[in-house]
């Protein structure tokens, strides 16, 4: 192995650092860097920021890219890189509640999809001088230290995600007729067990999962209320102050994310983005 790993916090994540990332890694550091997502679900590669190709050659090491829905974000060059840009340009398009902005809610990507993709890399080109920290929160570890009547409530339960829902403060992006098309309501468990360890964790998106399958809607929002109260608790919790060039590499079964969007109008806050497939959680 190439390269140092040292945990960035007690909840989860790892920094990695010593490697090029322009250059093809080794079977070995692979095989080692598939280990720490495992044990860390987060990792962090230091690095200065790439290219959309290399950032793609980078990503394909670990999985298939899948094309992300909102096609105008997609790059011409690495249709499997994304370019996300929430720079607040004027005074009026940051709202004094951040609640209202919806990268601020606790979710995981892309779960209104049947097969929702499982890992995200996200790495840094602009970032504010302040604010601007992606949050994270360690679900796996939050189902492990329920007690057994806690699981009880919520062991074998469904939920139904969707693109949209009214539990969620505030719209999403608007989509085309083509994109909208590739959206329906989707039923995954609450409860998910990771393919390759075998451990189980919270599967759940404050911006998507509408509603618990079997329960009205007053039990089933009391549900999910308490399952985001428990999931988000601070020590389950890292935040990451980015870095230009800061590549965070994470498991969307193992943990849940958001954004502090509190940062100046008019600094630049761009970020480009790549998801891995995965399976039908389970």
């Amino acid at each position: 192995m190439t390269f140092e790993i040292r945990p960035l916090s007690e909840a989860l994540g790892a920094d990695i650092s010593g490697l090029d990332l322009t250059q093809p890694l080794s079977n070995e550091d692979i095989s080692a860097i598939r280990e720490a997502y495992l044990e860390y679900h987060l990792l962090c590669f230091r690095s200065d920021p790439l290219t959309p190709p290399q950032f793609a050659s980078f990503a394909k090491q670990f999985g298939e890219p899948q094309l992300q829905l909102v096609r105008r974000r997609r790059v011409d060059e690495a249709p499997e890189v994304a370019v996300h840009e929430t720079t607040y340009e004027t005074p009026e398009d940051k709202p004094d509640d951040m609640q209202m902005v919806r990268l601020s809610g606790w979710h995981t990507d892309d779960s209104f999809m049947e097969e929702p993709c499982r890992f995200t890399l996200l790495q840094s080109i602009h970032i504010p001088d302040s604010g601007g920290h992606t949050r994270f929160c360690n679900v796996e570890k939050a189902y492990a230290e329920l007690s057994e009547d806690e699981r009880k409530r919520v062991d074998g339960r469904k939920a139904v995600h969707d693109y949209d829902t009214s539990r969620a403060p505030v719209r999403p992006t608007a989509l085309t007729a083509a994109e909208k098309s590739e959206t329906r309501e989707v039923v995954h468990p609450l409860v998910i067990t990771e393919p390759e360890t075998g451990k189980k964790a919270f599967y759940y998106n404050s911006n998507r999962t509408d509603r618990v399958v079997g329960l009205d809607r007053a039990k089933s929002d009391a549900l999910l209320d308490w399952i985001h109260e428990r999931t988000t608790q601070p020590r389950y919790r890292y935040d990451h102050s980015w870095r230009v060039g800061d590549i965070l590499f994470w498991d969307n079964r193992a943990v849940i994310h958001s954004v502090n969007m509190d940062f100046p109008v008019g600094q630049k806050r761009v970020h480009q983005r790549i998801l891995l497939k995965g399976t039908r959680p389970h």
